[in-house]
């Protein structure tokens, strides 16, 4: 059965429901700080946005992992509708013709859930781009730059269109890849956000600690992306063993599986992608992991010394265990859904933790050199 790939009529009915999932958070938050300031209220609502975005993450995670990012073949709405009700028919045809296929009644309510959620997170990010607007104009000295939720209200909508083409363009890899990269990024630029209503920069560290986490963070993001790119892949199972895979501590490579613009399941030429570049794919990510695990303990470690760093210094050293167990679980356990969700989970909150850590942080001014100390010509 064709479908079109974007069918707009329903457009106005999903905004609508955006409205609503973001209607009772927002109620909430007016009611619970009506009586605070404004900047408190606005910091309120960006910790809102901020937890109910990493439920965003969590819930797309689900929809990937249950292979339901295909439950409605259609954007934004399903088979031309605003929910599966009104596309029963259409779902019925396509599980008659494939049971187990990408289109049934259950994947297409998960797949909707996510783009209401999705759509719900939109509307909040629209709300605290105004307000911010809105008190800027009359208090200068708010902690955040209206600059800060309209670069984030940018991000969204970026965030959006790859959403669109994760469904159009068939879970094409690269694009599912750079969906999930950049949900990652909008939890750190909400997490900013919210740590500047804080008090941004009020730790001072060494500088090479502060170097240090900035590393951590950029080897943090490289080994996110190399998960997301086992995950589009459906390589988490390449590897069955541990550590070694399929018996050997270096497996054989083909790095077709590393060309980035291909379709699902196939090398660049077309060819079915051959199972050893899966197995590829698996092994670099988790040789990746070795190496994070180990910066990741060491620069929590190091933060535990460090007053005001403390919380941020434990989360990660928590959720960098936590991280090591779902991940051993995916594959020791055969890939249980309850642990490769977590592992997702995991890796969002330690990227949130370290932005956490970088934006409370600057460099002490003991680390930086002095006029004083420069050598004279």
């Amino acid at each position: 059965m064709q479908v079109d790939l974007y069918n707009l009529s329903p457009a106005l009915q999903l905004m609508g429901v955006g409205l609503l999932v973001a209607g009772l958070p927002l109620l909430w938050s007016w009611r619970r700080h009506r009586t605070a300031m404004p900047a408190q209220r606005l910091k309120a609502l960006t910790l809102l946005t901020l937890m109910l975005t990493f439920e965003l993450v969590l819930v797309g995670a689900f929809t990937r992992l249950t292979d339901s990012g295909l439950g409605c073949p259609d954007w934004p709405g399903c088979y031309g509708s605003v929910s599966p009700l009104g596309a029963q028919h259409e779902i019925t045809q396509a599980q008659t013709a494939m049971p187990t296929g990408p289109v049934t009644h259950g994947k297409a309510w998960v797949e909707m859930v996510h783009r209401y959620m999705a759509t719900g997170v939109g509307v909040l990010i629209i709300g605290l781009c105004a307000l911010t607007w809105w008190q800027w104009r009359r208090d200068r000295s708010l902690a955040v730059h209206p600059l800060w939720p309209l670069l984030t209200l940018f991000w969204v909508c970026l965030q959006g269109a790859f959403g669109a083409l994760t469904v159009t363009m068939k879970l094409f890899p690269a694009i599912v890849t750079l969906h999930l990269l950049l949900a990652i990024g909008l939890l750190a630029l909400l997490v900013v956000q919210a740590v500047r209503y804080e008090g941004w920069k009020s730790v001072p560290i060494p500088g090479g600690l502060r170097s240090v986490l900035a590393l951590a963070t950029a080897l943090l993001c490289l080994q996110i992306a190399l998960g997301a790119w086992v995950s589009t892949n459906y390589a988490v199972l390449a590897c069955s063993d541990f550590p070694t895979c399929q018996g050997q501590w270096w497996p054989d490579m083909n790095w077709q599986g590393f060309s980035l613009w291909r379709e699902l399941g196939h090398a660049p030429d077309g060819q079915p992608l051959p199972f050893v570049a899966l197995s590829s794919i698996h092994y670099i990510h988790r040789c990746m992991a070795w190496l994070v695990l180990a910066v990741l303990l060491a620069v929590g470690w190091r933060l535990r010394r460090q007053p005001g760093l403390v919380r941020p210094a434990k989360a990660l050293l928590a959720l960098s265990a936590l991280q090591f167990l779902t991940g051993l679980s995916n594959v020791v356990l055969d890939w249980p859904l309850l642990a490769a969700v977590l592992h997702t989970g995991g890796a969002a909150a330690l990227m949130m933790t370290l932005t956490w850590a970088l934006s409370l942080s600057t460099t002490s001014v003991a680390s930086q050199p002095s006029l004083d100390s420069r050598p004279v010509a």
